[in-house]
């Protein structure tokens, strides 16, 4: 039976389909406990890593059931455990939900700073993983990745087109395109910039486009943190990060408190640092003598990024 990978743009918890993937990272975060909210189910313990609980939704999402796959803490969920995910999950659905068609899952990784093709890449890697070893439902027909924010699904999209041109079969040959996709396997080895800017809506187009774009082209993953969310051991990860990168961009605009801390600790750590801003009023006295890329707008951002990142690279 042939099967196809989809992007669709909705609210994951009004999507129809026979099972609704997620992940219990030892906690419960963003859609994860959203569902879990609704479903008001009440259990004694919750899967550890490679251990899974199937519920059924009765009516609460428009899922018929919802599998959630237990896997590490949140700050080490990275791109090869997310391939691994993908795999295990549908391994699981093939032993408990043999009759499933329709198989839906959101995008994992962007949402806590890591990069979003790279981390995308990895779960289409290890889907198709699971269609090569012939894991999974023997019904299913289509695994759908769920994404409520449009431009999102619409980068996803063009992902998905570059990487696997052509729709996928349960036969072999198809299956030479998991070869020449690396995320999940390589990423950790791949060169990445770590990029400490406010996280919010009115930056998210500054990222996207006039950061994250020009660092993915030049060949590094793109990868930030959210410090006004996470603590802990997340911190942790934040500093690894940091002291890993081939380069620290740091937005200074809106002087956030945070970020600060960021350029500091990279500077404490002698790592590269880059620092750019839309205005030169936002710039603090301990910064003010440092080289700093004045943007006046995101593709004013791009282009000069792209030429400091290819004298770095």
């Amino acid at each position: 039976m042939s099967k196809r990978i989809s992007i669709e743009t909705a609210d994951v918890l009004e999507l129809p389909c026979d099972v609704l993937v997620l992940k219990y990272a030892q906690g419960f975060y963003g859609v994860d406990r959203a569902v879990f909210g609704r479903l008001k189910e009440e259990l004694n313990s919750w899967p550890e890593p490679e251990g899974f609980v199937l519920l059924p939704s009765k009516g609460a999402v428009a899922a018929k059931k919802v599998l959630f796959v237990g896997v590490s803490a949140l700050h080490e969920f990275d791109y090869p455990l997310i391939r691994e995910f993908a795999t295990t999950s549908l391994s699981v659905l093939g032993r408990e939900v043999p009759d499933a068609s329709r198989i839906a899952m959101t995008i994992h990784g962007v949402g806590y700073g890591l990069d979003e093709r790279e981390a995308f890449l990895a779960q289409i890697a290890g889907i198709l993983d699971a269609f090569s070893a012939g894991y999974g439902p023997s019904t299913m027909e289509e695994v759908v990745i769920v994404e409520q924010n449009r431009d999102r699904a619409s980068r996803l999209r063009t992902i998905l087109k570059e990487n696997l041109p052509s729709e996928f079969s349960d036969e072999p040959k198809t299956f030479k395109q998991i070869a020449r996709i690396t995320a999940g396997t390589r990423s950790r080895d791949k060169p990445h910039v770590f990029v400490a800017m406010p996280f919010n809506d009115e930056m998210e187009d500054v990222y996207v486009f006039g950061i994250q774009q020009p660092v993915n082209e030049a060949g590094f993953l793109c990868e930030r943190a959210d410090m006004t969310t996470f603590i802990g051991d997340v911190l942790a990860r934040i500093k690894s990060r940091i002291e890993t990168a081939a380069l620290v961009i740091a937005d200074l605009t809106g002087a956030n408190a945070n970020v600060y801390l960021e350029v500091g600790y990279a500077w404490g750590r002698n790592r590269p640092t880059l620092l750019v801003s839309k205005q030169a009023d936002d710039l603090k006295f301990d910064v003010c003598g440092q080289r700093t890329l004045i943007y006046k707008n995101i593709s004013d951002l791009a282009k000069k990024l792209a030429a400091d990142l290819a004298s770095l690279k």
